[in-house]
């Protein structure tokens, strides 16, 4: 049952004078849409009365049943603490219902919301702490974003040669405006490049504020003259964005189920037959965690995104880390993800992944507490370590290939995202890049 109601909405309506109310959804790519309305129409949106048409929304439907209806979770009520000289515009968050009055299957939340409830079944909540890093770059005398840094800073540098610091303040400001518990700020480890953490919450909660966050990234840098972009990597030779996520679950009671005093390492049994689970399907669940061709430019070795399935508890260079913390701290990191990434479908097939490595109780393979970087290629056969996909189109291959995570999203998606990111990879393979104009134009 939702917390807020109705009458509260319209009475904060109101009292802040709100004009305008965002009814927000993802599509299936995790692009954010609305439908903008005026205040006099708040009654048939509470209502779930709010028509678009989802033939015009990718991924969505065929024409011939492009009817959809939006029905707003009111306890996404929030108001946006900008551009209010006139009014303030507030939004709702949406789940996207079909004409025949079921959830459709292809709304990124009803996914993740079927997940939900299948770990529901078996006891489980599930945590989430994302920690989404961003460029910011300066823009032309047009407004249009450039390549161009607007500083040369590094790892946790501060002003004045972190230039950025002014306008990240004003990014924790506003979330902390609209109710986030920011954790930490600093400047990462490439020119230009900022990390904002912000306290776990549960899953669904935890997506939506992903969705909110870029949200707020990309237009308090707007204000500030510069682009915000979560492209995973925009500049040839220095780090790329990830979206490293940490998972915990928990039982009903609250306890934090990872955790265990007499385990192993502190760790439960569930703990490591969820790692087992995702790195046995780390290869489907990239396509979906790192979902467009410039993901791929990011997962190579040299620049601390990880490429190798292995897990450790020590360092950083394998796919999965348990960060030292224990208690209700203890969580599983998965570092692959990057912020391209629909948050509400890679929370969903990780979550796939960890349950069925719980159901089957898969048993992870050694740690691997040293630098995987350094070893060369026939060391690590040796040690059985695999890779995860190189490419785009090989990804989707393996996704196409594990019923567990194609079972996590449903046959409409599955379908739909995977077209898509076929012809995505298609189109890149058939495109002339300057790198390669460089190297044969004159050469040959």
């Amino acid at each position: 049952m939702a917390k807020i109601t109705a009458e509260q909405i319209m009475s904060s309506i109101k009292e802040r004078n709100v004009r305008f109310v965002r009814m927000q959804f993802s599509d299936v790519f995790g692009i954010l849409k609305n439908v903008c309305l005026p205040v006099s129409q708040m009654e048939k949106a509470l209502n779930g009365e709010i028509m678009f048409d989802g033939s015009s929304v990718d991924g969505f439907a065929r024409i011939e049943e492009s009817d959809m209806y939006l029905k707003p979770d009111l306890d996404s009520w929030q108001i946006f603490p900008w551009d209010h000289s006139e009014g303030y515009i507030a939004r709702l968050i949406c789940d996207v219902y079909g004409a025949d009055g079921k959830p459709f299957a292809g709304d990124p939340r009803y996914i993740l919301r079927k997940n939900l409830d299948a770990a529901a079944e078996m006891g489980y909540t599930l945590n989430i702490g994302p920690e989404a890093e961003f460029f910011l770059f300066r823009t032309d005398d047009e407004g249009a974003p450039t390549l161009e840094t607007h500083d040369n800073a590094g790892y946790f540098e501060v002003s004045p040669v972190d230039h950025g610091s002014t306008a990240r303040r004003e990014m924790v400001s506003t979330l902390e405006d609209m109710g986030y518990e920011v954790e930490a700020s600093h400047h990462e480890c490439a020119p230009g490049q900022h990390e904002i953490d912000f306290k776990y919450d549960e899953a669904l909660a935890s997506a939506d504020r992903i969705q909110t966050f870029k949200l707020v990234v990309r237009t308090v840098a707007q204000r500030h003259g510069l682009h915000a972009t979560f492209m995973p990597k925009p500049i040839f030779g220095i780090a790329g964005s990830g979206m490293h996520m940490n998972m915990s679950l928990s039982s009903f009671d609250g306890k934090n189920v990872f955790y265990d005093p007499d385990g192993e390492d502190g760790l439960s049994e569930i703990a490591y037959y969820y790692v087992g689970g995702l790195l046995k399907h780390a290869k489907a669940v990239t396509a979906i965690t790192n979902p467009v061709v410039n993901s791929y430019k990011r997962l190579v070795s040299g620049y601390e995104a990880p490429v190798y399935i292995a897990w450790s508890g020590k360092n950083r260079s394998p796919l999965v880390r348990i960060p030292a913390k224990r208690g209700n701290s203890t969580r599983v990191e998965l570092r692959s993800p990057d912020p391209c990434a629909n948050p509400y479908l890679a929370e969903a097939v990780m979550l796939a992944a960890g349950l069925d490595g719980i159901r089957n109780k898969i048993a992870p393979p050694p740690s691997c507490d040293f630098n995987l970087y350094e070893l060369n290629d026939a060391e690590r056969a040796e040690r059985n370590i695999e890779m995860l996909p190189g490419s785009l189109g090989n990804a989707v291959k393996e996704l196409l290939a594990d019923d567990v995570i194609v079972g996590a999203l449903g046959e409409h998606v599955t379908k739909c995202f995977c077209e898509a990111k076929r012809e995505e990879y298609a189109e890149f393979r058939r495109c002339v890049t300057p790198w390669e104009i460089k190297q044969y134009l004159s050469k040959f």
